[in-house]
């Protein structure tokens, strides 16, 4: 089977269901996984366009053996996955499903064969910066450091200032202006 895999950890976020559609617009992709803590429900799913290229698994993100990211011998690693603060409760959870749950699922889906070219994409945020004093960016730039160290054949970091038009059940001040 010729073309392309790409796992994509965090379809059902304002970028995610944005890049999901792409994925699946584009016959360049032959297998398509949809991995998250939730996936997207199939009256959102574009019709025609997913019978036997799309893999959707709901995922446990504190037991990543599990959930088979490995065994995808996945060509590019999309990851839209991210959460805010007053999302996850505190900034401790923040971190974790920010930062943790970002860079050990790609560190689980990266394949131990040394001939397998890998990709590793990762939204971040404008500002990203490890060393940061505040939270966000400080979390986004210290992802970015900790994937460039898993060893991909190439990271590549998409760093946008804010998402206008996001398509999101809460609204943000920046984005509404």
């Amino acid at each position: 089977m010729s073309g392309k895999s790409a796992l994509l950890l965090g379809a059902t976020g304002a970028t995610g269901k944005k890049l999901l559609a792409e994925l699946l617009a584009n016959s360049e992709w032959n297998r398509i996984g949809e991995y998250g803590r939730r996936v997207t429900s199939p009256e959102n799913l574009p019709p025609g366009q997913r019978e036997g290229r799309l893999e959707q698994k709901v995922i446990d993100f504190e037991n990543l053996d599990a959930a088979g990211l490995k065994g995808g011998r996945w060509d590019v690693v999309f990851v839209t996955l991210g959460t805010t603060r007053a999302q996850a409760g505190s900034a401790a959870m923040f971190e974790k499903i920010d930062r943790e749950y970002v860079v050990n699922a790609c560190r689980a889906a990266k394949s131990d064969d040394p001939t397998h070219e890998q990709r590793v994409v990762y939204l971040s945020s404008g500002g990203a910066s490890a060393s940061s004093p505040f939270l966000y960016p400080k979390s986004k730039g210290l992802t970015e450091l900790a994937l460039a160290r898993l060893g991909y054949s190439d990271t590549i970091v998409f760093r946008p200032g804010l998402l206008k038009g996001a398509d999101r059940p809460e609204r943000r001040l920046a984005e509404v202006m």
